[in-house]
């Protein structure tokens, strides 16, 4: 069972957490932690992109000039691929790209990518994070204190204030326990979690 130390907003220890290795000490499955992603990225895809072919590009129904005798090449078309304005040879069309996992590849990769944060050392565990007001400035203080620039900052509850301080710092994302995906993890350099949300963790996925 892994052993973390928890932090409070300072970056100073103030205890040590257990992990559940049911969720934080899987055996890593690389195959499903890149399903998974490839299958967010490719889900996340609108899939509008569109071009003409010959037989839907304006004009070109009356052939050019007779078959022989021209000294041109043959045309039956000014809309055909190699002319300027003509159609483009398989050319792409709307489509789906999205696919699905199962719940089970879902949560093995999940796992696997938690795994794969603690055994880095790039999971931190901290006692709450709680603001009295909106500020920015104070969230990235706490980034300072903890020495964490890129980060996916994951909270057990939907707090306004922790979500918004944040929401300007590019370099970090917040999520809820519920919303946490593979990609995310494996995105941020760090993973930060309040120790609620870890619980809340291991009681979902384990």
């Amino acid at each position: 069972m892994a052993n973390v130390s928890v932090y409070n907003m300072e970056g100073k220890e103030v205890g040590k957490m257990d992990l559940n290795d049911a969720v934080f000490g899987v055996e890593i499955n690389e195959h499903l932690v890149h399903m998974a992603v490839v299958q967010q990225l490719a889900n996340n895809r609108q899939g509008t992109q569109k071009a003409k072919t010959r037989s839907e590009v304006r004009g070109g129904g009356r052939k050019p000039w007779r078959q022989k005798g021209t000294g041109h090449a043959r045309q039956g078309s000014i809309r055909a691929p190699q002319w300027t304005g003509g159609g483009v040879v398989f050319a792409p069309t709307p489509r789906d790209y999205s696919f699905k996992l199962n719940k089970k590849e879902k949560r093995a990769a999940l796992k696997s990518a938690l795994t794969s944060r603690v055994q880095e050392g790039k999971f931190i565990v901290v006692d709450e994070l709680k603001f009295d007001e909106i500020k920015t400035k104070k969230f990235a203080e706490v980034l300072g204190n903890l020495k964490v620039d890129k980060a996916l900052v994951v909270l057990d509850s939907n707090d306004k204030n922790t979500i918004l301080s944040a929401r300007n710092i590019p370099t970090v994302q917040t999520a809820q326990v519920g919303t946490i995906n593979v990609y995310d993890v494996l995105k941020y350099n760090t993973v930060i979690v309040t120790k609620a949300a870890v619980e809340a963790i291991e009681e979902v996925y384990a």
